[in-house]
């Protein structure tokens, strides 16, 4: 099994992944650190660089950007024994099938403060997780 952190780039990023350490630590589980790029963010990085060199952009080459966004989370969080991850697609899919497929004991994510009307209107990525996901989900709260 392992914990799975799921992170942005947000002010709360490190936070997550201390949780997950914390968790990792607890049930002396292996800790990964996910970030999704989403298809708009490759869409946006695939114009730059034909613009810039008149050649696209590998899949495993945004996967790696994903990567290296993961770890500077960890980075910024100053854990150790954590493994970056990098996937592209649609952030609450992509984070549930990882940790489902990945056998996760738990999945750490952090919601950013919304009114109900904002939610509604613009829907939650952490909400498509904790709804959607079948491995226990551990949100907190981080300012």
């Amino acid at each position: 099994m392992v914990i799975v952190a799921a992170v942005d780039r947000s002010e709360r990023a490190p936070a997550i992944v201390e949780e997950a350490v914390e968790l990792g630590e607890a049930f002396d589980e292996p800790v990964e650190v996910v970030h999704v790029l989403t298809r708009q963010k490759f869409i946006d990085l695939e114009r730059t660089s034909v613009s810039d060199t008149g050649h696209t952009i590998p899949t495993d080459d945004i996967l790696e950007i994903a990567e290296d966004i993961a770890q500077e989370v960890i980075d910024e969080s100053s854990a150790v024994d954590v493994s970056p991850v990098g996937l592209l697609g649609d952030p609450a899919d992509e984070v549930v099938n990882y940790a489902e497929s990945n056998d996760a004991r738990y999945l750490v994510i952090a919601g950013r403060k919304r009114s109900p009307v904002g939610k509604a209107l613009f829907g939650s990525t952490v909400q498509t997780v904790m709804l959607d996901s079948e491995v226990p989900v551990v949100s907190i709260r981080a300012d």
